[in-house]
């Protein structure tokens, strides 16, 4: 889990538009299979999903 966040906070860095979103739907994607599975609470995923998705979407809004 930790190495797909840091796919998506590369991408941020490298100012990688193009790969942000799919990155970002899979990242989503493998936090919340995470998350069904027990591996981490929910409330945690939850949290994690939505700093990541504030950050890609206020970096592709141009603010960051």
């Amino acid at each position: 889990m930790k190495t797909h966040i840091k796919r998506v906070a590369t991408a941020l860095e490298n100012k990688d538009k193009e790969s942000l979103d799919a990155v970002l739907k899979k990242t989503t994607s493998y936090i919340n299979r995470a998350a069904s599975k027990g591996v981490i609470h929910k409330n945690n995923a939850a949290r994690k999903v939505s700093r990541l998705s504030k950050k890609v979407h206020s970096f592709l809004q141009g603010k960051a």
